[in-house]
């Protein structure tokens, strides 16, 4: 790891600490070039962590500062994303897979993470999951799944089952969950997909509901300490 010190950020508000992970893409088509605009003061954008295509990580901001990488949306009843949460940035165009070595370095940075501010697997969330409509990264070829095996994110169980699928209550287990910045149910039908059945299309159906039902059920959003 080596520090590129970007001026943009500030103290976390009214004493907040993080406890969520956000994990984004840069859209841009290299380290370097992520780099130099997380340090333009110009750009009025951060992050805490920026990680190479090599597997290379660059710190940014210091974790108990309040980078400006989340901007508007919200997880749950957390509104002020950027001062509850540590940002890492993938150097990825969006269009191509990620990196082995880009993975194994995230892999690592979040075990750190995860383990020195006690933030739980489903508080480990997408761009896309807290701003839906918006933003889209980090986007269908991120490999949520793995992160799921290595306890750093969340997966739902393989044998669940719904005998239908009410727009209406996909919205309140979408909710439950934590995808509280839209009750638009195609958006958040697409938003989900895009995260756990990328491959996916078509209207919203019972398998998607099966899913959301048993996230929700294991880890709703706000509960303090991480039961059901």
């Amino acid at each position: 790891m080596r520090w590129q010190h970007s001026p943009n950020y500030g103290p976390r508000r009214d004493g907040a600490l993080p406890d969520l992970i956000l994990i984004h893409y840069t859209a841009m088509q290299s380290t370097r070039a992520a780099a130099d605009t997380l340090c333009n003061p110009e750009t009025q954008v951060s992050a805490h962590y920026l990680i190479g295509q090599d597997g290379e990580v660059i710190a940014l901001v210091p974790e108990d500062q309040r980078a400006w990488h989340a901007g508007a949306g919200q997880w749950g009843d957390v509104s002020d994303v950027n001062s509850r949460s540590i940002g890492i940035e993938l150097a990825n165009a969006g269009s191509t897979p990620f990196a082995a070595a880009q993975m194994d370095a995230l892999v690592a940075l979040l075990k750190d993470i995860t383990s020195r501010w006690a933030i739980r697997p489903e508080r480990v969330i997408g761009h896309s999951d807290m701003a839906p409509g918006r933003k889209i990264d980090p986007g269908a070829r991120f490999d949520w799944r793995r992160l799921a095996l290595e306890n750093l994110s969340v997966w739902p169980s393989s044998d669940v089952r719904a005998q239908g699928a009410d727009p209406a209550d996909f919205v309140a287990a979408m909710q439950a969950f934590g995808y509280s910045a839209t009750q638009d149910a195609s958006l958040l039908r697409d938003v989900f997909r895009l995260r756990f059945r990328p491959r996916h299309e078509g209207p919203l159906d019972a398998t998607d509901m099966a899913m959301i039902l048993e996230l929700a059920g294991r880890f709703p959003v706000d509960a303090k300490d991480g039961s059901a």
